[in-house]
């Protein structure tokens, strides 16, 4: 019997390989609405956040009809095709097609945007494999655990029957609020050592790693 009956994964920096696309965007933003540029590590460590939350704490000082307006401009360069399109990390593909044939529910809990998710999974080609998604615009930010918890009502699953696939402090966060378990994966944003302080059970090494781990639990 499996131990684990949901996996659910966050995308941008676990799934896509999307932090360079994200720190771009987030500085033409800045260029366009007259704000200094945000150095690449800040725009890496908020990764993970909904899109407002996000800007709020890179522009710390700005109004929030201001952040708004930052937002909205993030917005533009992401939805548009000037900024070149992020690729899957290896094995991303294989593993989620290999874990929906061995019966693993699949969802996702992002920090991205409805459409912005929807954008990236009909991109990948991988919409059909996930069984639930909730996006920042959905629900409460991460690390609060709503978006996790409105998946395991939905997919009608136990918290200790649920797995957190992700790369950022927030996911781990966002799993522990909802007492469920979580693997970090060490080729996104925030360090092995950040993830495992943060409740991380593990840290893949890449997604390959991660049917062996499931069997091995």
């Amino acid at each position: 019997m499996k131990k684990y009956e949901l996996i659910v994964f966050d995308w941008d920096g676990t799934l896509m390989d999307s932090e360079a696309r994200i720190v771009t965007c987030m500085q033409l933003a800045a260029a366009d609405t007259g704000h200094d540029c945000p150095a690449d590590h800040d725009v890496r460590d908020i990764i993970g956040l909904s899109l407002e939350k996000a800007v709020s704490r890179l522009f710390a000082t700005v109004a929030p009809d201001t952040v708004e307006t930052i937002t909205n401009a993030y917005r533009r360069h992401w939805l548009g095709d000037a900024v070149p399109h992020s690729p899957l990390f290896p094995y991303a593909q294989e593993v989620v097609e290999q874990l929906e044939t061995e019966g693993y529910l699949l969802a996702i809990a992002t920090g991205k945007s409805r459409r912005g998710l929807d954008k990236v999974l009909q991109e990948s080609g991988l919409q059909p494999r996930f069984h639930a998604s909730r996006c920042a615009d959905e629900a409460f930010s991460k690390p609060h655990p709503q978006m996790l918890e409105e998946i395991l009502v939905d997919l009608n699953t136990n918290p200790e029957k649920a797995l957190v696939i992700g790369d950022t402090e927030y996911d781990m966060q966002m799993a522990s609020n909802a007492k469920v378990d979580a693997l970090g994966v060490i080729h996104g944003v925030h360090s092995e050592e950040r993830l495992l302080e943060h409740g991380a059970l593990g840290v893949l090494g890449g997604l390959n790693e991660l049917p062996i781990w499931l069997q091995q639990s």
